[in-house]
């Protein structure tokens, strides 16, 4: 079975930093661009970041640029998105979905998702 999985969220305070790791099972995610979204408790889910599947183009949405670094480690075949000082309107849940079609802004470019890791930034 196909499947992408998450992990490193948890309860962060605002300035602090957090890095998620995205993990693909059945599959390497060697040569798939990596996207990255978020979906806010009510709100709808946004595009944060996607990494080729060389690792060489890397493209952020605004809101996110200069804080949000995404990289791959092809040895471990881990995607990463290291998140830096975080805000508490960074609060979502945050997935990973893969393309292997190349990197893109919208969620219909990608074919599969994983389940989503929790972010909270509070004090």
């Amino acid at each position: 079975q196909l499947q992408l999985v998450e992990s490193g969220g948890g309860l962060v305070q605002p300035g602090g930093s957090l890095r998620l790791s995205c993990a693909a099972s059945g599959f390497t995610l060697d040569y798939h661009a990596v996207g990255w979204f978020r979906q806010a408790p009510g709100k709808e889910r946004e595009w944060i970041s996607c990494i080729s599947g060389s690792g060489e183009t890397k493209i952020y949405a605004d809101y996110v640029k200069g804080r949000f670094t995404s990289s791959r480690d092809f040895r471990k075949k881990m995607v990463y998105l290291q998140m830096s000082s975080l805000k508490p309107e960074d609060t979502a849940t945050y997935y990973c979905a893969s393309d292997k079609d190349g990197c893109s802004d919208f969620e219909e470019g990608y074919e599969l998702w994983g389940q989503g890791t929790e972010v909270t930034v509070s004090s």
